[in-house]
């Protein structure tokens, strides 16, 4: 730290002599003044009754960057700004029309209409041949669609938004019926192959025959005796068939917001290992 001085002075002589930060002023009228250097800026004067002479002292302080003699000081940390969550398109397979309204096939529009009901986001728009709708989940935005192609041609409809909207194949989930799982029962995967379901072949095809987007399956269970698969999917539930279905629609609904909030791992554990309704 250094401290300079100008001096004006009507006495015969005036000096100053800086040391340790403190300056001492004198002149022939043998006044002696000290000035600490605690300020930036000061002017002092001084009118001696012996000389009538005046005394005007003005200093600057000029502090060194050094660091001996002030602290370092670090910049601020800033934190990152967190990056915009991405969206999640999620696809309920189906049938349009009330002839299908609540059969087995349709189970994927029962999911869409449970999260879309939970989390206030209206379907009432068409838009690529799917009834369509935004929304959020928590901060994370979301679409849900359900195709209204039938279910042989969903992937028209899925391939058009995934294209339009550009949104990577992991956050592309699609809700279907599935013969092979025991009635009410979901499984969450991945990735994997169409299992002969004529709307996940469609979609695949429509896809440039990419598997790899994860899947949430509802069961259905087998058809009874000889029935034709074809015509057991198309069936409606009974009484109990609906409370147990009711139920997995809202686990379903649970998984889809651990899904989209904590990713695809916590909510695989959620809904793979949850055990069954015991009605």
């Amino acid at each position: 730290m250094k401290l300079a001085c100008v001096i004006s002075s009507t006495a015969s002589s005036a000096t100053v002599l800086c040391r340790g930060g403190r300056c001492l002023f004198s002149s022939s009228s043998s006044v002696v003044k000290t000035l600490n250097s605690s300020s930036y800026r000061r002017g002092w004067m001084s009118n001696t009754a012996a000389t009538g002479s005046l005394h005007q002292i003005s200093c600057s302080m000029i502090t060194s960057t050094s660091p001996s003699d002030t602290p370092a000081i670090s910049a601020p940390q800033l934190e990152k700004p967190k990056p915009k969550p991405q969206p999640w398109l999620i696809v309920g397979l189906g049938n349009p029309g009330k002839r299908y309204a609540g059969t087995r096939h349709n189970v994927g529009f029962e999911m869409i209409d449970t999260i879309a009901d939970a989390e206030g986001i209206s379907m009432g728009s068409v838009s690529f041949k799917a009834q369509f709708g935004k929304g959020f989940i928590g901060d994370v935005p979301i679409m849900l669609a359900k195709p209204q192609t039938f279910m042989n041609a969903s992937g028209e409809s899925v391939g058009a938004i995934v294209s339009y909207y550009k949104i990577p194949l992991k956050q592309v989930l699609v809700v279907f019926d599935d013969l092979d799982l025991p009635f009410a029962k979901l499984r969450l995967l991945p990735k994997g192959g169409h299992g002969g379901h004529n709307g996940m072949r469609s979609i695949m095809n429509h896809l440039k025959g990419n598997r790899d987007f994860p899947r949430l399956r509802i069961g259905i269970g087998r058809p009874p005796g000889k029935m034709d698969p074809a015509s057991f999917v198309l069936r409606t539930f009974n009484r109990q068939e609906r409370e147990e279905l009711d139920f997995t629609l809202q686990n379903g609904l649970e998984a889809m917001r651990i899904l989209v909030l904590e990713g695809f791992d916590k909510s695989a554990t959620f809904v793979n290992s949850s055990k069954p309704l015991t009605v």
